[in-house]
């Protein structure tokens, strides 16, 4: 004779309840993570973090989003060091009031992308207003520095698939980090050092700030960069990285 299993719904709801309440929580703690690392659709844009096949190239970025103190000093000491290429994410609000340092930063040869108008998170705004935020952001840095930027760096890091769906149509490419040197927490000139060489490998991207908030970015810098060239990486542009055939990126759906 077979048995019939008979469940006491009532019995288990509680427990059904709280298994889909961590299901939830869970979830979300992923999607909250400090900074994930790359989202892309199925067939559509995908956001560049790190490329694989990189040849022991690396790329140096940089966020401004406020100050005047700290960007001169930091574009004299990759100067310094006979660095080549670099890139500067900087929000256009800032780059109108500060327009001689967005000068002095191309004019010395390193890249200037936007880093958005506003430094509002673009997962806060609608549609409209990121569409907004990214078309006043390439109209101001096209007036300052002559050039369409095409690279973006979004406020805080922070963007969806959605944000990859916008920043394609307006003639944006996405670029992440794969590297963070903290350096905005302001941990000590030694424990920005160790931030990031511990953690460089061929084809990552590093991610430094250059706002007045960050105190000890320009001291930790010389060390960096002596012991990177001392390790035989090669500073390129992110379109450098870019155009390597594989480019990491994680599928979200």
């Amino acid at each position: 004779m077979k048995g019939i299993w008979v469940f006491n719904l009532k019995k288990w709801k509680p427990l059904l309840f709280i298994c889909i309440a961590s299901l939830f929580v869970a979830s979300w703690l992923f999607i909250q993570r400090d900074h994930i690392s790359v989202f892309t659709t199925p067939d559509g844009p995908q956001a560049f973090y790190r490329a694989e096949n990189a040849d022991h190239k690396i790329a140096l970025t940089f966020n401004i989003s406020w100050g005047e103190q700290n960007v001169r000093p930091i574009v004299n000491i990759l100067k310094e060091n006979d660095v080549e290429h670099a890139t500067f994410f900087v929000s256009a609000s800032w780059a109108e009031t500060y327009p001689e340092l967005v000068k002095e930063i191309a004019d010395s040869g390193f890249h200037i992308g936007s880093h958005g108008y506003r430094y509002k998170n673009y997962t806060a705004l609608d549609d409209e207003q990121v569409i907004k935020d990214m078309r006043r952001s390439k109209q101001v840095l096209q007036e300052l520095t002559g050039e369409t930027p095409t690279l973006l760096r979004p406020p805080n890091g922070a963007f969806t698939t959605r944000t990859l769906a916008l920043a394609e149509q307006q003639g944006f490419d996405i670029v992440h980090w794969s590297v963070n040197s903290y350096d905005y927490k302001n941990p000590g000139t030694a424990q920005i050092i160790d931030n990031v060489l511990n953690a460089t490998h061929s084809g990552d991207v590093l991610m430094f700030h250059a706002s007045d908030t960050v105190k000890q970015t320009g001291a930790a810098l010389p060390t960096i960069l002596k012991e990177l060239e001392k390790r035989d990486y090669e500073l390129a542009t992110l379109e450098e990285l870019m155009s390597s055939a594989d480019a990491t990126s994680n599928e979200v759906n």
